[in-house]
């Protein structure tokens, strides 16, 4: 089994595409450290079998979670995290839902640690334009932030510099390729 599971969740294939990116990044770093499930595919059971997890919800109208994210929301309640890592990205509309922008993110965060995790991941909330969201505190996003309706230009080059963040966070320097001398 793959050292990191990546579960997500999608209505409009946006969050495919951002896993897909994941995908390509971290095969770049070391290929095969990630199984990639659809939530609504599997059994909320599925996150337990992983130490690392990666959890992609997008947030839908006011501060809501993706239909998929809504229905596993509560099952989530009888896992036990304990000892495992969570990062988690989401997508939403800074302009369109400034008020609520990427709050799925703050959602599943306070459930995953109400279950024991750990989250990492964290990013700067500097350089969006919104007014406000859940899924910040401090100044930081509680994972990563992505706008696909009004940045997507700009969500390669952040899933990159999460994607390396994410290599020291959960400390996967030994399943990296040694670099040939």
């Amino acid at each position: 089994m793959s050292p990191i599971g990546l579960f997500y969740g999608t209505d409009t294939g946006f969050t495919e595409i951002v896993v897909k990116i994941l995908v390509e990044e971290f095969d770049l770093v070391a290929p095969d450290l990630l199984t990639v499930h659809n939530i609504a595919d599997v059994p909320v059971a599925t996150l337990a079998q992983y130490d690392r997890l990666i959890i992609g919800c997008p947030t839908w109208d006011i501060g809501q979670l993706q239909a998929d994210w809504d229905k596993a929301y509560n099952q989530l309640n009888s896992l036990e995290l304990s000892g495992k890592q969570v990062a988690i990205f989401g997508l939403g509309d800074q302009y369109g839902y400034s008020n609520s922008y990427c709050d799925a993110i703050g959602i599943l965060a306070e459930k995953f640690v109400n279950q024991g995790a750990e989250l990492v991941g964290f990013t700067s909330a500097a350089g969006y334009e919104f007014t406000d969201s859940v899924g910040v505190k401090d100044g930081q996003f509680l994972g990563l932030a992505l706008d696909e309706d009004n940045e997507s230009d700009k969500s390669p080059q952040r899933v990159l510099e999460w994607v390396w963040q994410l290599v020291d966070e959960f400390d996967l320097v030994h399943f990296l390729e040694p670099i040939p001398a």
